[in-house]
């Protein structure tokens, strides 16, 4: 039994169920991908984040952290590249795992992407209803609190419970269904939606770029680092560099460990790598190139803000709605809500796209249920149980989970947002969180996996001893 958990899966093995019953269409071109990896990687977090960074830890030299996290990033997609050239199939960092390193590794980095994914989407679909509900607002349309934020709260002050007075976080249930709509219908749907969706927040992001490089003044650049071009701390405590008030380091390489997260999401690439009609040049250009062109995006936004506002003026709150106010510009704000919520959908909608691609992969290895998560619609040639299950799940924990994580989107008219959103998921300030119905999930699901685990492997030795 303890030989099985390691054992590998030859890759001609994955080939062959590639191509099986369980087979998804192979529609997806380098240009689709690509569009998917940039669909994940930029969400609201572009028009907070780098406000949030360059303020606080970085300054102007903010465009040198996003240098830094994105050749980081680059090791990590030329990785995923070669992996998923030489293993075309569905599965991603769960399906190179069981190639090279065994079972048990695999069944672990498996569940760690199911978490990611799942836990992720629901955080940022109740994000989503909050720029939703916020966008309304600015359009002169109200929408009752009763049905927009979820119907309890925990308050880490007093350990305790509170009612928030709202029934159901209804939006989160409406984009939900929408998108597990869309993406039972097809991959090809699916695809043309999300290449709609990043070609609206392109467009903003380009144009945001192309007007605010006539209001920039060189004098905003100086200090270029004022906090210096370190920021090392271990274990809470900085080593190297600057530190603030409560020991935080600061520095461009703090300011790149904070960007790094807006970054996260080309790896959903490789997950539809079975869906590729040419995957071993297609999915190494949609990774590689949804990454180079996210980082020249980002540090072409990070030249343009703290060229145009000093970086001690920034507004942390809306930094470039702010900072195009400020030259007379009050328009920005609209379209960067409406970039915001393009962005923030397309993030929700890959992720959602992504986790039953991995349930796929490990129902095919007897890691889930495979008459369930394995079935492949006959006419949509999806996973479409598997995509039901994760809508069902993304909306309800989105709906009606805990807000103490989630609930701090940072809209643009919003308080200081604690939480940047990309990638597919909500990173939270520490300071901020508190008891969330994604940590009671992540807890669950990782018991109840282990448990299957192990009963999988029981029933497979007690099938061998019988046939033997």
């Amino acid at each position: 039994m303890a030989s099985s958990l390691f054992a590998r899966k030859p890759v001609s093995l994955l080939l062959k169920e590639m191509g099986g019953r369980a087979g998804l269409r192979p529609v997806l071109g380098a240009i689709q991908l690509t569009s998917l990896g940039i669909g994940a990687i930029i969400g609201a977090g572009i028009f907070v984040v780098i406000g949030l960074v360059a303020k606080d830890k970085a300054g102007a030299a903010t465009m040198l952290s996003f240098v830094i996290a994105g050749c980081a990033c680059a090791f990590a997609a030329l990785c995923y590249a070669e992996f998923a050239a030489m293993v075309p199939v569905a599965g991603s960092a769960y399906t190179y795992a069981y190639a090279t390193l065994g079972e048990l590794l695999a069944w672990i980095i498996g569940w760690d992407l199911l978490l990611e994914y799942g836990v992720g989407a629901a955080s940022v679909a109740h994000g989503w209803s909050h720029y939703f509900t916020e966008f309304l607002r600015l359009l002169g349309i109200g929408f009752p609190h009763a049905l927009a934020d979820a119907p309890f709260d925990f308050n880490p002050a007093t350990g305790q419970f509170v009612s928030t007075g709202a029934i159901i976080d209804l939006p989160v249930l409406l984009i939900a269904g929408l998108i597990t709509t869309v993406l039972v219908i097809g991959i090809r749907e699916s695809a043309t939606f999300n290449a709609f969706m990043v070609a609206v927040k392109l467009a903003i992001v380009f144009l945001i770029i192309a007007v605010g490089v006539f209001y920039i003044d060189p004098k905003n650049w100086h200090p270029f680092a004022p906090y210096g071009y370190s920021g090392v701390s271990f274990f809470g405590t900085t080593i190297l560099g600057q530190h603030g008030a409560g020991g935080e380091p600061l520095g461009v390489l703090a300011g790149a460990a904070i960007v790094f997260f807006a970054y996260i999401g080309f790896d959903s690439v490789s997950t539809h790598a079975e869906e590729a009609r040419n995957p071993s040049r297609d999915v190494p250009i949609g990774i590689i190139g949804s990454l180079s062109l996210c980082t020249v995006l980002y540090i072409a936004v990070a030249t343009v803000l703290t060229g145009m506002v000093p970086y001690d003026k920034i507004n942390i709150d809306a930094p470039l709605s702010a900072a195009f106010n400020e030259v007379g510009l009050p328009w920005a704000h609209f379209l960067i809500s409406v970039g915001a919520l393009t962005g923030i959908t397309s993030v929700l909608m890959v992720l959602m796209l992504s986790q039953p691609r991995i349930m796929l992969a490990m129902a095919r290895d007897g890691l889930l249920p495979a008459g369930f998560f394995a079935s492949v619609h006959p006419r949509f040639r999806t996973p479409w149980k598997a995509t039901i299950l994760t809508g069902t799940v993304v909306g309800l924990m989105g709906a009606l989970s805990l807000r103490g994580r989630t609930h701090h989107a940072p809209a643009p008219s919003r308080g200081r947002a604690p939480v940047s959103l990309s990638a597919g998921s909500l990173r939270a300030d520490p300071r901020h969180r508190s008891l969330s119905s994604a940590d009671v999930l992540a807890a669950g699901g990782k018991l109840a996996a282990l448990g299957h685990l192990v009963a999988t492997r029981l029933r497979r030795l007690f099938r061998l001893r019988q046939t033997s």
